[in-house]
């Protein structure tokens, strides 16, 4: 399965690239932190920590402590590819991270990404 690559892939190797392309557009690192709190119920620290060890990206996923049920309001495409249409429930929870680092780099207010479902 194509997808276990990307499951298998070392947490502490991928996020700092969802920093590194927010920064890359002046965001920062807190507001890719935020999003990814929001979005998956951990603690800053908490991520922070899974920088320094050996995490997975899909284990990262698979153990969210308290997923927001907004992020099911999370619409569009990444890489040319729908949310929608995506039936893997683990790579649409990687993809949600994916768009909500998207829609920062692209200029959105944090206040506009997280007020999904007012």
């Amino acid at each position: 399965m194509p997808n276990e690559k990307i499951y298998n892939m070392p947490f502490a190797g991928v996020f700092p690239l969802l920093i590194a392309k927010a920064e890359k557009k002046s965001r920062t690192r807190a507001e890719v932190l935020e999003l990814t709190c929001w979005l998956t119920g951990y603690t800053a620290d908490e991520i922070e920590s899974f920088l320094t060890g050996d995490l997975t990206y899909g284990d990262f996923f698979r153990n969210m402590p308290a997923p927001n049920e907004k992020r099911r309001l999370i619409k569009g495409s990444v890489c040319g590819v729908k949310l929608e249409s995506i039936e893997d429930p683990l790579m649409l929870e990687i993809r949600y991270l994916d768009k909500l680092v998207d829609e920062l780099a692209k200029g959105k207010t944090m206040e506009k990404i997280l007020e999904r479902g007012k």
